[in-house]
C-alpha cells in the first residue's frame, strides 16, 4: 500500500480557499424553485387594480448593495447621475406606493462593453422573487459592424468583425422567453415596498426607473383616424427608397451579421460565383427577443407604406413572427406580429390587410428614422408555453413509472401500475387531453394541417392507449420516451423564427412595390452560370484581402499555416491574422483550409510541400517521429507559458523540454437535475462516500449515475489519492503497484456490483431524468442549455465529487487533454501526446521558427483567444463556445458568473497526463483490460498484472528505439525529481520504500515465475 509518511501533507493555501468558496457557495442552480407561474401570480390578486400614476425612481438612490458599484456624472450623455453595478451582488432600492396594485417596470440602462453576452438580472419584490420567469430578465446589447465591407483576393467580399456599440437604451421588464406579449405586471402594495435586482451576468448602468402601464398599441383603424385627422389625407408622391438588409446599423447579437446568398438572382447585389453580402438574418435570426434595426433618412412629412423582401424557407408548414417598432414604439397593434409565411424563395410582404389588398400607412416627419424588426413568438407563445409545460409534466409521469419499471421493463411481467401510482392513468388522460386541444390550436394558427399537428396527434393517440390498457404501459415505454424527444424537438423548433431580409421598401401610397421572383430566363442564366463557375473557382482557398503592401510568395516575414478546421473557423482566422497579427508583427501569412490534414501532412512533407504551421493537425506520429522545437529554447518562454494551467502544459512536456503551446482545454465537471434530487430528498454529493450513499436510493427508483468506463476514470480515481499513473520519466505503468490495482478494483466494482451503464447517451438520458447524476466534459452545459431549454433552472453544474484527503480537503482532480499548437524542426528528439489530444504544429526545416514563435504567442494570446471564442459563437451557436486552454481569457468568455465559478474550482483541480512513448499502448490494453475483468469476469490481480507486463514492455521498447532508459534504477535522480514538479496535485512516491518496493517487485517476480513456468 502507499506509504502515507512520505506524501506531502501540506496543501497549497489557495487550494483550501477553493475549497471553502465550493463548500460555502451553492453550485449553479444549486436549489430548484417552487416559485408559482406568472398565471398563478396575477390570479392570486383577484380584485387588485392597474393605477395609472407614474412613480420614479432615481437608480442611484439605492437603499443597499453588496455589489460593486459606482455613480456617475451624466455618463455617455445620459441625462442625469447613473449607477454602474459590476456582475456580481444586488442592488435595493426603497419605493412609496400610494395606490396597491399591478405595474409595469420600466428601466434605463446602458449595456457597458462585456463579454458580448446578454446581461441578465434576478428581481425581487419585497423579498421574493415573485414568479417563474423573474430570476431571468434579459438586458440585451447592441452590435455593429466594427467597419466597412472588404474584399478578398479572391473578388469575394468580407463581412465586418462584430463590435459592441452601446447605446442608452429604455425598455420594460418583460418574459425573455416570448411566451408573454406584454411586459411583466407586479404588484406593489400601499406603503413602502423594496425592488432588489441581483446579478447573475454581465454589469450594465441603470439610469432612471419607473412604475407605470406600459403603453398598449391602438389598432390601425383608430391610430389611421386619428392620423388623418392631424395631418389630412395622404398627398405625397413619387417617393422610393429601398434599405438594403445588410446595411443595418443595429442588431441585438453578434450573430446577426451580414451573410450572402447566391441561389437568388433577384437578391442585391448578385453574383453568380463571386460572394456578395446581400442580405441579412436567416437561421441565425430565429432566437426570440433578437432584433435588427435600419435607418431610413425620409425626405419630407407624409404618409408612407412599408414592405419588406425576406423568406423564410427553415420553418415547413408554420410561420415566423417580426415586431415592428418605428423609433422604439410599435405604431399600432397589427405590428405586434407580422407574419412571414413558409416559401423557398423570396416575397415582398407589403405590410398591410392583406384581405382587402390595402397596405397600411405610417405617418412618418422628414429625417432620419429608425425601423425595427423583433423576432417574437406572436400567437404561438401561449401554446409553445402550454406545451412546455405538458413536456415537463410528461417527463414527470416517466419518472414514476421507470421508477416501478426500469426503463428496460420485463414484458413478461405484471407492475399493476394503476395501484402503484394512483392518479397515474387520470394524469396520463389529461396530458393526453392536452395534446389534442394543442393540435387543434396549432391548425387554427396556421391554417393547415402537417407534421407539427401530427407530432401532438400521434402523441395523445398513444396516451389514449395507455389509459385504456395500463397493462400495455411497460410494452410502450420505448415508443413512450422517444415521442417525449420528439416532443422537446417540436418545441425547440416552433419556438425558431427565422427570417432572411434581402430589403426594406419606404415609399409613398402610390408605388408599386418591385417583383420579387427571378423569370424563368433570370433563372436558367443564373444555373448556367452557376455550374459553368464550379469548374473553374477554387472554393477551398481562404482568400488574403487585397493590401497592397503585401509581399511576393518568396520574400522575407512570410509563413505558410495549415488549418485543419472548418471553412468557418478558417475565415475567422483569417480575418483575425488580416486585422491583428500582420499589422502588430509585420508578417504575412498565407492560410489554406485543409479537411483532411491527417492524410496530407505526412506526404506534404515527404515531397517538401509542408506548411510552416499546421493548425489542428491531429497527426501527432508526426511529433512522435519527427523533430519537434523544444519552446524553451525561446527567451520568453517562461512568461508565455504563464497563461496557461500547469496541467495545460505537462500534456506537451517531456522531461524539461515543452514541445507545444495549449489550445483548448477540456474537463469534466458533474452535471445533476435539481428537481430530481429535490423529489428523492437527496443532496448534490460531494465526496465518492456521499455519492455511494445515495447511489442505493438512485437505484431504487430505476435511476442511473453516470462516469466513463475509461482509463479517463482510472486516472482520475489515482490522481485524488495523490498517484501518478506513470513512474518517473514515464518509463513504466503503476498499474501492478498495489495502490494501483486497488484502485481498478474500486473503479471496476462501480460496473459489475453497483451496476453502473457501460454505454448511455448522456444528453438524452439527462434530459429525460433517467441520469439524474452524470460526469462529463463540461462543453454539455452549453450544449444542454441550447437543446433541453423546458429544463431551464431544473439542472445545475459542479466540481465533481472528490477525496477527502487527511488535511480535510476534497481532492478534485481529474486528468484531462486539450489541443495544441506545436512548433517542429529538424532537431531530433519524439514525443507522443496522450489519447484525445490534437496538436498544431511547424513541419520540419522550417526556416521561419522567430516568426512561427511569434505566431504562436500571438494565436494563444487573451486577446486573440477571446475574439476567436466570440465570434466562433456568433457564428455556430452557444454550443460550440471555445474552450480556451488561455485563464485569462477563459474569464472573458461568456459564461454567466456562477458557471464561471464553478468551472474556475474545478479547473484548480485539473491535471495533465504526461505524454509516454508507446503511449497509444497504454489506452488500448487498459480498454482491453477493463473488458476482460468487468463483461468476462476474469480475476483481477492477475488480468491486472498480465496488461501491465505487455504495457510496460511495449514503453520499454519504445524508448529503447528512441536512445531513452528503460530501466528504472538507472533513471537520473535529477530527471525523476522533475517529473514531480510539474503536477501540482500528485506528490512523488517513494519507490526505495521497503513498504512499496519489495511488495510490487515482489508481486512482478511471483508473476514472471509464473509466465516462466508457462512457457516450460
Amino acid at each position: 500500500m502507499l506509504n502515507r509518511e512520505l506524501r506531502k501533507t501540506l496543501t497549497l493555501t489557495f487550494t483550501c480557499l477553493l475549497a471553502l468558496l465550493w463548500m460555502a457557495s451553492p453550485s449553479v442552480g444549486a436549489s430548484a424553485t417552487s416559485l408559482p407561474s406568472y398565471e398563478d401570480y396575477l390570479a392570486s390578486f383577484p380584485h387588485s387594480s392597474y393605477p395609472t400614476d407614474e412613480i420614479f425612481v432615481s437608480g442611484y438612490s439605492f437603499t443597499n448593495t453588496d455589489a460593486e458599484i459606482e455613480i456617475l456624472d451624466k455618463p455617455f450623455g445620459y441625462e442625469d447621475s447613473a449607477l454602474w453595478i459590476d456582475e456580481r451582488g444586488f442592488v435595493e432600492w426603497e419605493v412609496w406606493v400610494e395606490e396597491a396594485g399591478f405595474y409595469n417596470i420600466e428601466l434605463d440602462y446602458y449595456p457597458v462593453k462585456g463579454r458580448s453576452t446578454a446581461i441578465e438580472r434576478s428581481i425581487e419584490i419585497n423579498g421574493a422573487i415573485p414568479f417563474d420567469g423573474a430570476e431571468y430578465l434579459v438586458f440585451r446589447r447592441v452590435f455593429g459592424d466594427q467597419g466597412p465591407v472588404r474584399v478578398d483576393a479572391g473578388g469575394n467580399e468580407i463581412r465586418a468583425p462584430q463590435v459592441e456599440k452601446p447605446i442608452w437604451q429604455k425598455v420594460f421588464l418583460s418574459d425573455s422567453q416570448g411566451y408573454e406579449q406584454h411586459p411583466y405586471f407586479f404588484y406593489f402594495e400601499e406603503g413602502l415596498n423594496t425592488i432588489r435586482l441581483t446579478a447573475r451576468a454581465e454589469p450594465l448602468i441603470i439610469g432612471h426607473f419607473r412604475l407605470n402601464q406600459a403603453p398598449i398599441a391602438p389598432s390601425y383603424a383608430e391610430t389611421i383616424e386619428l392620423q388623418r385627422s392631424q395631418y389630412g389625407k395622404p398627398q405625397l408622391e413619387n417617393v422610393f427608397l429601398q434599405i438594403e438588409g445588410e446595411s443595418a446599423i443595429y442588431r441585438s447579437s453578434p450573430s446577426l451579421f451580414p451573410i450572402f446568398d447566391q441561389g437568388d438572382p433577384t437578391v442585391v447585389p448578385y453574383h453568380h460565383a463571386e460572394t456578395r453580402l446581400n442580405s441579412i438574418g436567416g437561421h441565425r435570426w430565429q432566437d426570440v427577443g433578437d432584433w435588427i434595426a435600419w435607418e431610413v433618412d425620409i425626405p419630407e412629412d407624409g404618409f408612407y407604406q412599408i414592405a419588406i423582401k425576406g423568406k423564410q424557407n427553415l420553418n415547413r408548414g408554420t410561420f415566423s413572427n417580426r415586431r415592428l417598432l418605428i423609433d422604439g414604439k410599435v405604431p399600432f397593434a397589427e405590428m405586434n406580429a407580422i407574419r412571414f409565411n413558409y416559401s423557398t424563395r423570396y416575397d415582398i410582404k407589403q405590410l398591410g390587410l392583406e384581405e382587402q389588398d390595402e397596405p397600411f400607412l405610417f405617418y412618418l416627419t422628414a429625417g432620419k428614422h429608425e425601423i425595427r424588426l423583433e423576432a417574437v413568438l406572436g400567437e404561438m407563445g401561449d401554446l409553445i408555453r402550454l406545451t412546455e409545460d405538458t413536456l415537463y409534466e410528461l417527463n414527470h409521469i416517466y419518472r414514476n413509472i421507470i421508477m416501478i419499471t426500469s426503463s428496460t421493463p420485463d414484458p413478461m411481467r405484471s407492475y399493476q401500475l394503476e395501484q402503484r401510482v394512483p392518479d397515474l392513468l387520470e394524469r396520463i388522460g389529461n396530458q393526453a387531453a392536452a395534446l389534442r386541444k394543442m393540435a387543434a390550436e396549432f391548425e387554427r394558427i396556421t391554417g393547415q394541417r402537417g407534421g407539427h399537428t401530427a407530432t401532438l396527434t400521434d402523441f395523445a393517440r398513444m396516451l389514449e392507449r395507455m389509459q385504456d390498457k395500463p397493462d400495455s404501459v411497460p410494452n410502450l415505454l420505448q415508443e413512450y420516451r422517444d415521442a417525449i424527444g420528439h416532443l422537446g424537438t417540436w418545441i425547440m423548433t416552433s419556438r425558431e423564427q427565422p427570417l432572411q431580409v434581402d430589403f426594406l421598401v419606404v415609399a409613398s401610397p402610390e408605388q408599386k412595390m418591385p417583383r420579387a421572383k427571378p423569370t424563368i430566363l433570370e433563372a436558367t442564366i443564373h444555373e448556367i452560370k452557376a455550374f459553368g463557375s464550379s469548374f473553374v473557382r477554387d472554393y477551398t482557398s481562404v482568400w488574403d484581402i487585397e493590401q497592397s503592401d503585401a509581399p511576393k510568395k518568396g520574400e522575407a516575414k512570410r509563413i505558410k499555416v495549415w488549418i485543419g478546421l472548418g471553412r468557418d473557423q478558417a475565415q475567422i482566422l483569417k480575418q483575425m491574422i488580416e486585422d491583428s497579427f500582420t499589422p502588430e508583427t509585420g508578417i504575412f501569412v498565407d492560410l489554406e483550409l485543409i479537411t483532411t490534414m491527417d492524410q496530407l501532412l505526412v506526404p506534404a512533407t515527404i515531397a517538401g510541400n509542408q506548411p510552416d504551421v499546421a493548425i489542428g493537425a491531429a497527426n501527432m506520429d508526426m511529433a512522435f517521429r519527427g523533430a519537434v522545437a523544444d519552446l524553451t529554447q525561446f527567451d520568453d518562454f517562461p512568461e508565455i507559458a504563464k497563461r496557461f494551467k500547469k496541467s495545460a502544459l505537462l500534456t506537451f512536456r517531456f522531461r524539461d523540454q515543452v514541445f507545444a503551446l495549449p489550445e483548448v482545454q477540456s474537463f469534466p465537471m458533474m452535471f445533476y437535475r435539481i428537481d430530481i434530487l429535490d423529489e428523492l430528498g437527496l443532496e448534490v454529493p460531494q465526496t465518492w462516500d456521499d455519492l455511494f450513499k445515495i447511489l442505493p436510493e438512485l437505484q431504487n427508483n430505476h435511476l442511473e449515475f453516470g462516469i466513463w468506463p475509461s482509463i479517463y476514470t482510472y486516472v482520475q480515481f489515482m490522481y485524488q489519492r495523490g498517484l501518478s499513473l506513470y513512474k518517473e520519466d514515464v518509463v513504466e505503468v503503476n498499474l501492478a503497484s498495489q495502490a494501483g490495482i486497488s484502485i481498478f478494483t474500486e473503479m471496476t466494482n462501480l460496473f459489475t456490483q453497483s451496476g453502473l451503464p457501460l454505454e448511455y447517451n448522456f444528453i438524452n438520458r439527462f434530459r429525460m431524468g433517467e441520469m439524474p447524476l452524470a460526469i462529463a466534459n463540461y462543453g454539455e452545459f452549453n450544449t444542454l442549455s441550447v437543446f433541453a431549454s423546458e429544463l431551464r433552472g431544473q439542472w445545475g453544474m459542479a466540481p465533481i465529487p472528490g477525496t477527502m484527503q487527511e488535511d480535510g480537503v476534497i481532492n478534485r482532480a481529474v486528468p484531462v487533454a486539450q489541443d495544441a499548437l506545436v512548433i517542429r524542426t529538424d532537431q531530433t528528439g519524439s514525443v507522443i501526446m496522450p489519447a484525445g489530444t490534437t496538436g498544431s504544429i511547424i513541419l520540419e526545416k522550417s526556416q521561419n521558427q522567430a516568426e512561427a514563435w511569434e505566431f504562436l504567442k500571438w494565436w494563444t494570446s487573451k486577446e486573440t483567444q477571446v475574439r476567436f471564442g466570440q465570434e466562433l459563437e456568433a457564428l455556430i451557436g452557444a454550443a460550440a463556445r471555445f474552450a480556451t486552454a488561455n485563464v485569462e481569457a477563459m474569464q472573458e468568455l461568456p459564461w454567466r458568473i456562477e458557471e464561471r465559478d464553478q468551472l474556475n474550482i474545478q479547473w484548480d483541480w485539473v491535471e495533465g497526463v504526461p505524454p509516454v512513448l508507446g503511449g497509444y499502448y497504454v489506452t488500448r490494453q487498459f480498454d482491453w483490460l477493463f473488458r476482460a475483468v468487468v463483461l468476462q469476469n476474469e480475476p483481477i490481480r492477475e488480468s491486472v498484472l498480465d496488461y501491465t507486463r505487455e504495457i510496460n514492455n511495449e514503453i520499454a521498447r519504445k524508448r529503447a528505439e528512441f536512445g531513452y532508459e528503460t530501466d528504472y534504477d538507472k533513471v537520473d535522480d535529477r530527471l525523476k525529481e522533475l517529473f514531480w514538479d510539474h503536477y501540482t496535485h500528485v506528490y512523488r512516491l517513494d519507490w526505495e520504500s521497503p513498504e512499496i518496493d519489495e511488495e510490487y517487485r515482489n508481486l512482478l517476480e511471483r508473476y514472471d515465475l509464473l509466465i516462466e513456468g508457462a512457457e516450460k
